[in-house]
């Protein structure tokens, strides 16, 4: 049963607090018995509130997108949340004083050059996507513990914190997404590796299912604006002085350290 505007918009309050003290909250589902579209309107409020505080959305980031995670949480598709200006690491030095308890995921990011619109095939994001880089999410839960139920993570803005990108851009049509390999390392151990493929198939695929959902919202997805299409490994724990290097096999490498 949905809940109504005024515990929408209280959850949303508190979701901010959390992320403007660093003291994470009980997770909303505990007391509230919520929807998906409960969810997304939490979020929707949540971000607004941020926006008030001058942050501009660039983008988004898609997650959930590994049938392990999927089944982990009983849902049959990913989630998304809205990508912030502020969320945008200018360096190669994450600052972690303001995240809670952070993880870090090596995505595929797409630079959307045409608009796209529904439907969507993966073919179409590929021959609108301007070019793709190699990316170092950062996510981070406002929800204590990451004890999460897939409402809770929607509300959380899909638990988003921060993200950095390298420098190579490369044309889609010079590489095999769905076979592109990923290596993570934290102080130079391997922590985790994946392929493309783990992202519903092809990393394309998160996109058009992002378009196709975002088209039920009337909103859609336009040239300028840039994708996380999903992490290609499980998310890995980080803490402050770890360095951390995702190397893909053909777009390109960053390197990082936590402070």
């Amino acid at each position: 049963m949905s809940v109504d505007d005024e515990t929408r918009d209280r959850l949303a309050a508190s979701l901010y607090d959390a992320l403007q003290t660093g003291n994470p909250i009980a997770r909303p589902t505990e007391t509230h018995d919520l929807t998906i579209e409960d969810a997304y309107a939490i979020q929707s409020s949540f971000i607004d509130r941020r926006l008030e505080d001058g942050a501009t959305v660039v983008g988004h980031k898609i997650g959930l997108t590994s049938e392990g995670i999927q089944d982990q949480l009983g849902v049959s598709e990913p989630d998304f949340g809205r990508l912030l200006d502020t969320m945008f690491v200018d360096g190669r030095t994450i600052p972690s004083e303001d995240l809670i308890a952070p993880r870090i995921e090596p995505e595929v990011g797409f630079f959307i050059g045409n608009d796209l619109e529904p439907p969507v095939s993966y073919l179409d994001v590929l021959a609108a996507t301007e070019f793709v880089v190699p990316v170092l999410e950062v996510i981070d839960s406002r929800v204590r513990d990451w004890d999460i139920r897939i409402q809770d993570t929607i509300a959380d803005n899909a638990s988003s914190a921060l993200y950095l990108t390298g420098e190579t851009r490369r044309d889609v049509d010079d590489v095999d997404l769905s076979l592109e390999g990923v290596k993570l390392y934290r102080n130079g151990t391997l922590e985790a590796s994946g392929v493309g493929a783990a992202v519903l198939e092809h990393p394309a695929r998160s996109v058009a299912w992002l378009a196709n959902t975002l088209a039920d919202l009337d909103e859609t997805l336009e040239a300028g604006q840039f994708i996380l299409s999903g992490s290609l490994t499980p998310a890995v724990d980080v803490d402050s002085g770890d360095v951390l290097t995702v190397e893909f096999a053909s777009i390109g490498t960053l390197t990082t350290r936590v402070e």
